[in-house]
């Protein structure tokens, strides 16, 4: 029996891509007690105070963006504030989705149900990001330099120190499940 659960558990935590009629889609399997299964396809992100601080793309960022990139379609939601999202993210694997400063939280969150929330993970860090993570499968905020609100922390299934400690969640989905299992 222990080993059928352990199998069982390899398997829902695995992650893999899928064939499909349309093409190859990226999936990521993400199973936790008491929360539900998700099969996330897309990976929403904040750029500044998220991925970015002071116009810069933060260590460590850009090399679990390629790696998650094979895993999941990612996209940036950005105000673009510094005027400077193209240069920064034009290299990486990642759509950027440029909308109003006026209207972020509700563009954001069109965003994620575009996508899909049930397969949606999003991660950010300020008032902005507030809908879309409550309503992702998975909503991560992200402790930063730049700060966090504490409505977007609310709003979170969970809260990380870092954005590569958020990353790092979808790239070895096991954490996910044992720090959000009831």
């Amino acid at each position: 029996m222990r080993e059928q659960n352990r199998q069982i558990f390899s398997l829902a935590m695995s992650v893999f891509e899928k064939d499909s009629s349309e093409g190859r889609n990226k999936v990521i399997h993400i199973a936790i007690p008491g929360m539900g299964s998700y099969e996330v396809e897309h990976l929403v992100l904040d750029l500044n105070g998220t991925i970015a601080l002071d116009g810069r793309i933060m260590e460590g960022v850009e090399e679990r963006l390629e790696k998650l990139s094979q895993k999941l379609d990612i996209t940036v939601v950005t105000a673009d504030t510094n005027r400077n999202a193209a240069s920064l993210l034009g290299d990486l694997p990642v759509s950027i989705h440029i909308i109003k400063e006026t209207q972020e939280d509700d563009r954001k969150l069109a965003v994620v149900l575009d996508k899909g929330k049930d397969r949606t993970v999003s991660i950010g860090n300020g008032r902005n990001d507030v809908s879309m993570l409550r309503e992702s499968a998975i909503g991560i905020c992200v402790l930063g330099g730049e700060g966090t609100s504490a409505e977007a922390m609310v709003a979170s299934n969970l809260v990380v120190p870092t954005i590569n400690d958020a990353l790092d969640l979808l790239l070895k989905p096991h954490r996910l499940r044992a720090t959000l299992r009831r």
